[in-house]
């Protein structure tokens, strides 16, 4: 299913994108649906869980309390790196987190969360939305009873925190960083160890020495952490992730006992979730880069162009393998590739040169 299409045929009324209320006239009815969503993310972690928040909100406002959602942070109902089975199960009718968790479901899953220098956060909703993305996502989540769908993106994340310091790929040999999805692959291929860890256990772990490095996401949610109390070194820029999709995981038996102006407000309501936590992200994080910096005297350092000309080697290495597994990974990653190969000719004669331009006053 076409969520475009779907929106468009559902004949709701007009949203109000913003973070303000959304206005909806609905016929009222007299079932009240409760649903509860599980969530990757610590309770009210700035950003990703209150998103989540913010899309449970959005629902019962759109619906006009029809859907009533309670949102449970990880661990509370149920750990974190269980909620797509949670969700898939029945325990929760809903669920929020990223695609990349679930590689062990399916590693094409991979490619609907973000890829080591691949789609920025513009490209990837292109993709999805009109690009056919989200058909395919569809597709891979319906063989276990779920709807996907956008529900957030961090724009393009940070490289990581670090006790030592990185001056080439030597460097790398042997290290334990916490770092999830594809990015952990080319980690280890070129001699590290990726650790995949709750955000809840990455300060104990990094400053307890049980990993050497981690990466988060970027400085608004890094701050709120305190990263900089147990790592010297902040390294930028984001090739595992430079534009992670989040997701909304629906209970399709659940989401298909909705009639059917509720499925359009649940989705309608992922959709404006996905644009507004961007939209924060790009407001929070230049503030909170400026405390981590003037305040805590955290070093930042880029990555030496060795290291992301390695990593990027491998990277493409690491994609080509999981889009051989099967035909369905096959298809995902020519559709994929497609997209950015005509991306790329795009940003570059926009984003990027004005971004230079810009940089020259």
């Amino acid at each position: 299913m076409q969520r475009r299409d779907f929106f468009k045929k559902a004949g709701v009324a007009s949203l109000a994108l913003g973070t303000g209320t959304v206005g909806i006239k609905t016929v009222r009815a007299d079932t009240t649906y409760k649903w509860k969503m599980v969530t990757t993310w610590p309770k009210n972690f700035p950003g990703l869980g209150t998103g989540a928040n913010r899309l449970a909100a959005l629902i019962g406002e759109m619906s006009g309390g029809r859907i009533r959602v309670k949102v449970y942070g990880a661990k509370e109902l149920v750990p974190a790196f269980e909620v797509f089975d949670a969700v898939a199960q029945g325990t929760a009718e809903m669920g929020h987190g990223a695609a990349y968790y679930w590689k062990g479901k399916n590693e094409a899953a991979q490619f609907f969360s973000t890829v080591p220098f691949g789609m920025t956060a513009q490209e990837r909703n292109g993709w999805l939305y009109y690009g056919g993305g989200l058909t395919f996502w569809t597709e891979l989540y319906a063989r276990f009873g779920l709807v996907p769908a956008p529900a957030g993106n961090t724009g393009v994340q940070m490289g990581g925190w670090f006790n030592k310091e990185i001056r080439g790929v030597a460097d790398l040999a042997g290290l334990k960083m916490r770092i999830p999805g594809l990015g952990g692959e080319v980690l280890k291929r070129a001699g590290g160890t990726p650790v995949n860890l709750p955000g809840g256990e990455l300060f104990t772990a990094l400053q307890s020495g049980t990993i050497d490095a981690t990466e988060w996401v970027g400085p608004y949610n890094d701050l709120a952490f305190g990263l900089y109390k147990a790592a010297k070194y902040y390294y930028y820029p984001g090739f595992h992730e430079p534009g992670t999709t989040l997701e909304a995981i629906i209970n399709q038996a659940a989401f298909e006992a909705l009639p059917a102006d509720l499925q359009s407000i649940v989705l309608n309501a992922c959709e404006v979730v996905n644009q507004d936590m961007q939209a924060e992200y790009t407001a929070r994080n230049p503030v909170a880069l400026r405390t981590l910096i003037e305040k805590h005297g955290v070093a930042m350092r880029p990555y030496p162009d060795e290291v992301l000309i390695k990593l990027h080697r491998l990277s493409r290495e690491v994609v080509s393998e999981i889009a051989e597994k099967d035909g369905f990974s096959r298809k995902v990653y020519a559709s994929y590739r497609k997209f950015l190969d005509q991306a790329k000719a795009w940003s570059n004669l926009s984003e990027l040169a004005y971004l230079r331009a810009r940089n020259l006053g």
